[in-house]
């Protein structure tokens, strides 16, 4: 793991608290890095919970930024007891998250059903072999309406995952390890994004309100 700086003393941290209100993202840096130590403390408590721990302390950091970003001092806390329930309960929604996920749409399950009433799922939009023209032309309309759904309900990384992964632009897909190298993030957090992409697509067509 990470060598991380230590903790700030309690006055040096009063004033270094004292120029973030006044505005300096110095200050506010300076007691991020400094407490990347309690991120790690408590993210090693999850260890055990099948999770990369870089990944841990990534999603960690994000509660500590806000814990820093809404700490009030004049309420008599130290920084840290703060800042170590903002982290875990950062933690806590994430693993949550996660296990919602691993329970939500894959890509073989129904998204809607064809002119005949017969089910479709998203992995029939994107692959076919094969098809004749009558066929050909229905899959070119799905896949223009989901070129038209992707920009208007997916954020951008959202998007840039979904096209990677199931080769949408030049028909090449793309492996969730490869994404992960690419974007410089784990594959466990490519994998829970995709999971969310595919609900929000499986929401959108199925209501044919976009």
């Amino acid at each position: 793991m990470k060598t991380f700086l230590p903790p700030l003393g309690i006055q040096e941290e009063r004033k270094v608290l004292e120029e973030m209100q006044g505005g300096s993202l110095e200050a506010r840096n300076t007691l991020i890095v400094h407490n990347m130590r309690l991120v790690a403390h408590i993210a090693k408590k999850y260890q055990n919970a099948d999770e990369d721990m870089e990944e841990m302390i990534s999603i960690g950091t994000i509660g500590l930024i806000k814990a820093v970003m809404t700490f009030q001092p004049e309420k008599g806390s130290r920084l840290s007891t703060y800042a170590a329930r903002c982290i875990d309960n950062e933690l806590l929604m994430h693993l949550r998250g996660r296990r919602k996920a691993a329970r939500e749409v894959s890509i073989y399950e129904p998204i809607g059903t064809d002119k005949e009433g017969n089910q479709i799922n998203f992995i029939d939009i994107i692959e076919s072999e094969e098809p004749d023209v009558v066929e050909r032309l229905d899959k070119n309309g799905k896949i223009c309406y989901l070129q038209k759904l992707l920009p208007e309900i997916l954020s951008e990384r959202e998007r840039e995952i979904i096209i990677l992964r199931y080769g949408l632009m030049d028909d090449k897909p793309v492996t969730q390890k490869q994404i992960a190298g690419r974007l410089g993030i784990s594959r466990s957090y490519v994998s829970r994004i995709e999971k969310r992409a595919l609900e929000k697509m499986r929401a959108g067509l199925e209501s044919g309100n976009v």
